[in-house]
């Protein structure tokens, strides 16, 4: 059952949990209480909400930067990790493989902002080698969501 919840929440966390117990053949108190545990033993984190912030009048930038470390002895790259997360300005670290380290997404009012964070704040860090910061100009799609209209084929049917 656990499976299943998790499926229908992460497309739909607002699903009504009767609905939920309903669509999975299960009592409204199972399905609670499964619910509750996993939130207790964090497999689920949070709720949130999916905005495309193009469609509002507020103006975001959003940023992921490739940042290349040096783990520290005894901590790995936890620790590392943990500077970086604490930082308000970022929504995400990843651990990566490849030429660099982690992936940060962070979000600023401007590009200029976003600069100020990288060279003042995430490459002064004492393990931080290097940095590369990438730009996102447009979202198409979001945690599984697409946040664009479809384009129509606005072409005219010619027929013989």
């Amino acid at each position: 059952m656990r499976e299943k919840i998790l499926a229908v929440m992460e497309k739909n966390s607002r699903i009504d949990i009767k609905d939920l117990a309903v669509l999975l053949g299960e009592s409204e108190i199972a399905v609670a209480n499964e619910i509750a545990d996993m939130e207790k033993e964090h497999v689920i984190c949070g709720y949130h909400t999916l905005i495309n912030w193009d469609n509002t009048s507020d103006e975001k930038v959003v940023a992921l930067i490739e940042v290349k470390v040096t783990p520290q002895r005894g901590m790995g790259f936890d620790k590392i990790a943990e500077r970086i997360y604490q930082y308000s300005e970022v929504n995400a670290v990843y651990l990566m493989s490849g030429a660099y380290d982690f992936t940060v997404f962070i979000e600023g009012k401007t590009m200029r902002q976003v600069a100020l964070f990288v060279s003042e704040k995430l490459s002064t860090l004492e393990s931080v080698l290097s940095t590369a910061t990438h730009f996102v100009l447009k979202k198409y799609k979001d945690h599984g969501t697409i946040l664009v209209q479809e384009v129509q084929d606005e072409r005219m049917l010619i027929t013989p």
